[in-house]
C-alpha cells in the first residue's frame, strides 16, 4: 500500500516542476485582469474534477477570493444541469459547452478550458467556438497540452501525467489567478 508521505513527496514532485509554466500561468492573469477591466466576462468548463475546479475558479471571480470587493463576471458552464441534460439528450455530449459559448460568449471574453489530458472533445469543441468568436482561451492542461492546445490562445501546461497531481495543480493556478486578478483591480 502507498504510503501518505510517498503521495505527498509525489505532489511536491510535480509542484516543483510546474515552476516551468510560470510564465505561462503569469502572461495567462494578465489576459484575465484584462478581461475584467474592459468589462468581459470569465466563462470556465471541464469534467468531472476538472469541472469542479471552473466552478471553485468561477466562484472565487463573483463572490470573493480575499478581498472584499465587486462581483466579477464568471461562468462555469458545468453548472446548469437543465442546459446540460438537455443538450445531452437532444444532440449529444461533445457540443455541451460549446452551445453555451455560442450563446453567452462574446469578443473580448475569456475561456478557460480545463482538461488534464487536453483532448475532452466537449472541452475542445467549446475552445473552437470560443475562437471563432474571437474570445480568449486559456487552456489548462497536463503534459503536453492535447488537442486543446492548437485552440488556445494561453497555453498552461502542468508538466504531469497523474490527473490528481495536475489537478492539484491547476487549483494552485487558479487562486492564484484569483489573487493576482484581486491585486490588480481592488488593490
Amino acid at each position: 500500500m502507498k504510503t501518505f508521505n510517498q503521495e505527498l513527496n509525489e505532489h511536491l514532485s510535480v509542484m516543483q516542476l510546474a515552476q516551468s509554466c510560470a510564465e505561462s500561468v503569469e502572461a495567462a492573469a494578465k489576459v484575465l485582469i484584462k478581461t475584467f477591466e474592459t468589462g468581459n466576462k470569465v466563462l470556465l468548463c471541464g469534467n468531472g474534477g476538472s469541472a469542479a475546479d471552473a466552478q471553485h475558479i468561477a466562484a472565487e471571480f463573483v463572490v470573493r477570493y480575499q478581498t472584499k470587493r465587486r462581483a466579477l463576471p464568471a461562468i462555469a458552464l458545468t453548472t446548469d444541469s437543465s442546459i446540460l441534460t438537455a443538450h445531452a439528450n437532444d444532440f449529444d455530449f461533445d457540443s455541451v459547452f460549446a452551445r453555451q459559448i455560442e450563446a453567452l460568449g462574446n469578443a473580448g471574453d475569456t475561456l478557460i478550458a480545463i482538461s488534464t489530458s487536453g483532448n475532452s472533445k466537449n472541452v475542445v469543441q467549446a475552445a473552437q467556438i470560443a475562437r471563432v468568436k474571437s474570445m480568449n482561451v486559456i487552456a489548462l492542461t497536463g503534459e503536453n497540452g492535447g488537442t486543446l492546445a492548437q485552440f488556445a490562445t494561453n497555453l498552461v501546461t502542468v508538466p504531469s501525467k497523474i490527473t490528481a497531481r495536475i489537478q492539484e495543480t491547476h487549483i494552485l493556478i487558479g487562486h492564484y489567478w484569483c489573487g493576482v486578478v484581486e491585486e490588480n483591480l481592488h488593490g
